[in-house]
């Protein structure tokens, strides 16, 4: 089949075939390309969506990204499952299976470096979400009677507010360093929009943890345990990922 090449992510030899079902972006089924050791998972892809000008275009296109990030995702948890994968950028092209084995050789010690860190381990997204209102906010306010009531009820919403920040803030520090104990590593992202998210209440902890596949369990009992330990938060746990957050320079 002609084509440009797709290259999804790099990794160690694996023995485990991929699901045969499975494929890629712009359906075509990822295939591995070994080179000096490494194995480079790839798929074709037309020249007409992914050469450079259509490929600018196309990142601009809402539903064209969201459909192709979803097959580049689909294809990395297929990898995740058999192997520790290190997850290339979307949209990493090249023109053919040549141009993908210079790039092997030009990244081949920063890949191999990353691929030992990260062996045996995967990512966990813990995000914490406060909600929008205090829970006192749902009891109707009165009407204030004269300006200076007024100016009260406007004073102690604002100090209820305040308060909820402030345990939110207590709490998500509290959760993070817990879970930093644990796990192997971390990373602080900002703040999800809300948005973009769609998801309600104020996200005041956005992280990543890489922790042991063996220990995974554990993990995410102990995020577990933290729901519904203060009212008003929401924890929410995700994975377990490819290390997307702690591959570095590598990808």
């Amino acid at each position: 089949m002609t084509g440009l090449r797709y290259v999804y992510a790099v990794c160690r030899p694996f023995g485990t075939p991929l699901q045969s079902q499975l494929t890629g972006v712009a359906g075509d089924p990822p295939r591995a390309l070994n080179h000096h050791g490494l194995v480079a998972v790839v798929s074709h892809v037309p020249e007409r969506d992914f050469a450079e000008e259509p490929l600018r275009a196309h990142l601009e296109d809402l539903d064209w990204l969201t459909e192709t990030a979803r097959a580049h995702q689909g294809v990395i948890d297929a990898l995740t499952t058999v192997t520790t994968p290190l997850p290339l950028r979307l949209g990493t092209v090249f023109r053919d299976d040549s141009g993908v084995r210079t790039m092997i050789e030009a990244r081949e010690e920063d890949f191999r470096r990353t691929l030992d860190r990260l062996e045996g381990r995967v990512e966990w997204g813990v995000k914490v979400y406060a909600e929008s209102e205090p829970q006192e906010s749902a009891r109707p306010a009165q009407k204030a009677t004269s300006g200076r009531d007024y100016l009260r009820q406007r004073r102690m919403q604002t100090r209820s507010h305040e308060e909820m920040w402030q345990k939110a803030e207590s709490f998500s520090n509290r959760l993070h360093e817990k879970l930093s104990a644990f796990a192997e590593d971390s990373r602080l992202h900002p703040p999800q929009n809300p948005t973009l998210s769609k998801a309600t209440g104020r996200n005041v902890l956005n992280a990543a943890y890489l922790v042991p596949r063996a220990h995974s369990e554990e993990f995410v009992e102990m995020v577990d345990r933290t729901k519904g330990e203060v009212p008003g938060m929401r924890v929410e746990l995700t994975g377990p990922w490819a290390a997307y957050s702690f591959a570095g320079e590598a990808t």
